[in-house]
């Protein structure tokens, strides 16, 4: 049985420097489908990559573990190209790393804490083995 997935479209903040910062949207998405993965897309408009005008117009998404983004709410968690950890004042900080460049990003933790118990309402934690399709996911593996 296939279920919908959720997905919520919060503000965060892109830091620039200590003093500046840009509001963007983002939507954070999860498939009981991929029950270990999260995603949070950008608009296109933030890309780090030179593309000429007219081109890269679809969003940017990052794909992660959601243990990864509960884990960083509370004390800092990943290695790697994601990084997550609790900021004074329920904020939260993610920092994207690409060869690019890295994006830190602030997001209020209200707006996280909800995505994620609305995910953990499809697959709790601990059963998302439970909704892996290992053949679907072998074949997205080999193309």
């Amino acid at each position: 049985m296939q279920h919908n997935g959720v997905e919520e479209t919060v503000q965060a903040r892109l830091i620039l420097s200590p003093h500046r910062s840009a509001r963007l949207r983002v939507v954070l998405s999860y498939l009981p489908e991929d029950p270990f993965a999260v995603r949070m897309a950008f608009p296109a408009e933030f890309s780090l990559d030179d593309l000429p005008d007219g081109e890269g117009t679809e969003d940017i998404v990052w794909v992660f573990a959601r243990q990864l983004l509960s884990a960083g709410l509370e004390l800092p968690a990943g290695v790697g190209d994601v990084h997550v950890r609790p900021a004074p004042g329920r904020r939260a900080m993610v920092e994207l790393r690409a060869p690019e460049g890295t994006a830190l990003l602030q997001f209020d933790t209200t707006d996280l804490r909800r995505f994620l118990w609305r995910s953990r309402l499809l697959v709790p934690e601990g059963e998302e083995h439970l909704h892996l399709d290992a053949d679907r996911a072998l074949a997205q593996l080999l193309g």
